[in-house]
């Protein structure tokens, strides 16, 4: 066996790990507490549809937040919904074991070069460390207002070179340069996302930028947030400010969803991969104008992903 080959398996090991831990410390915490945690068909279908399109790189809390905070249901009846203050808890206990899942598959169905792809997200996981304490401390509603006319003004490009036909990622790996803006940027993305400004879509564009093929952004970025999400999982678990069914439901519901819109990555040609990353890129920079300008004075408790 190769020792790249050993390498990712160390890796998806570690990931392995993470998830078996945080089970056991979910699992735990439930028996301790004895809370119900039966989830409702309303918060299997929510699982189900934000992690498809969080597979496909949409990102998942902004869209679980819109569901779980529905009041009337057309079908269903009147709904519960989650207080604000559980809700970055549930959502990231809820899709911790899906996010796991697609870094899981996408490092063993997506070609990537494995050197490039553990130190970017060695990078994120360092930027969410280290980076949080800088970051905390800056205008969010900015941050999301800039970043989301920069995503605009990338996916603008993007779409240009693909109209004049032009190839705009080839490459599976970084070196030089190009790896050490990549590093930087994924510093800067891991440290965003401690304050709720997601990362998947400015992977997504830097990876393309950099000249890399558009599928390895995503065993990046996936595998990025599957390492830090069990850590911020764990310490919800532990504060209590979650709510057990909805994160139940989110978790039964997602891992299916995710085995199936990962197939559809997989399958799909390259020049269409660059239209979702197009796609995905443009929504997520409308919802970040939007969160940016109609909530100035918002809470970090707000998360985006």
């Amino acid at each position: 066996m190769e020792p790249v080959q050993i390498a990712l398996y160390l890796l998806q090991s570690l990931l392995l790990v993470s998830a078996a831990v945080f089970v056991v410390f979910w699992g735990v915490y439930a028996r301790r507490s004895r809370i119900s945690a039966k989830p409702s068909g309303y918060q299997l279908l929510v699982g189900v549809i934000t992690d498809f399109l969080d597979t496909l790189g949409v990102g998942s809390f902004a869209t679980t937040s819109t569901f779980l905070r529905v009041r009337a249901r057309p079908l269903l009846g009147p709904g519960i919904p989650i207080a604000d203050e559980n809700l970055p808890g549930t959502l990231n206990i809820g899709h911790t074991l899906p996010t796991i899942a697609q870094a899981l598959i996408y490092t063993a169905i997506i070609e990537i070069d494995f050197t490039t792809l553990a130190l970017m997200i060695a990078a994120s996981v360092a930027g969410a460390w280290f980076g949080a304490g800088v970051v905390s401390r800056l205008p969010r509603h900015k941050i999301q207002i800039g970043m989301g006319l920069a995503l605009l003004l990338a996916a603008a490009f993007i779409g240009a070179k693909l109209a004049k036909g032009e190839e705009t990622n080839v490459a599976l790996e970084l070196s030089g340069t190009r790896l050490l803006i990549g590093l930087a940027g994924n510093f800067v993305f891991g440290a965003l996302m401690t304050i709720g400004v997601g990362a998947y879509a400015p992977i997504m564009i830097m990876v393309s930028l950099l000249g890399m093929n558009s599928k390895a952004a995503f065993p990046i970025m996936m595998g990025s947030c599957a390492f830090l999400m069990p850590l911020a999982s764990v310490r919800f678990i532990n504060s209590g400010r979650f709510d057990a069914r909805a994160a139940v439901g989110l978790t039964v519901g997602g891992i299916p969803a995710v085995l199936v819109a990962a197939y559809l990555v997989k399958e799909l040609p390259l020049f269409y991969v660059n239209i979702l990353v197009i796609l995905v890129v443009i929504y997520t920079a409308a919802t970040m104008l939007y969160a940016g300008v109609r909530s100035p004075h918002a809470s970090p408790d707000e998360p985006h992903r």
